[in-house]
């Protein structure tokens, strides 16, 4: 895959900048992730492709480095096919730990271990207590404030379960303001309301 290839799989005219190359993979990822379209062959097909893409680009036009921490954090899912039945195995996910102290990065990656469990557990205040607490610590830190958003919101859907709409309401909005250029939370938040107006 040459570099124009790369660029034009990813929406992108050739010589994009690294930040137009990070906004649309993440726009694109988001859009056509196993996750999101578990029973598409064709979106789990682009997403390979897109990030396949991506990496060649980082690592064509970034250091070494950076395209390895790339190609760690993209390779979290893998799509395998056999006898007719696809199979998605996710890898856990490569922590950016740019700019961190040794000790930022072990807290981060700890954290981050708990976190996920706290989550899966629906454990949403102590998790909420933990990434609040993280945030302090490391508050330069995108990645860890969009895992604040997150827990935010995963509380506030289950504020909606339960019928506590007036609470649902401000962590669902405490997550928007926490992370506000997310699409992808933006969407799941809007979900969450509209599925709130059918409850109350």
């Amino acid at each position: 895959m040459n570099l124009a290839e790369c660029y034009r799989i990813l929406g992108l005219q050739s010589g994009a900048s690294f930040d137009a190359i990070k906004a649309s993979y993440r726009r694109l990822a988001r859009r056509y992730h196993p996750d999101v379209n578990p029973a598409d062959q064709q979106a789990k097909e682009k997403f390979i492709e897109l990030t396949e893409a991506y990496k060649a680009l980082l690592a064509t036009i970034g250091s070494p480095e950076l395209g390895q921490a790339v190609s760690q954090a993209t390779d979290r899912v893998t799509v395998a096919s056999t006898s007719g039945a696809t199979r998605i195995t996710r890898k856990p996910p490569a922590i950016q730990i740019a700019n961190l102290s040794p000790l930022e990065q072990q807290l981060k990656a700890t954290s981050y271990q708990q976190l996920q469990q706290m989550l899966k557990e629906q454990r949403f205040p102590r998790a909420i207590a933990l990434v609040e607490g993280l945030a302090q610590r490391i508050p330069q830190d995108s990645e860890v404030k969009q895992w604040q958003a997150i827990a935010y919101q995963r509380w506030g859907r289950q504020l909606i379960q339960e019928r506590q709409f007036d609470k649902a309401r401000i962590y669902l909005k405490k997550a928007l303001r926490t992370d506000p250029h997310n699409r992808s939370l933006w969407a799941e938040v809007e979900r969450d309301f509209r599925h709130m107006e059918k409850l109350f």
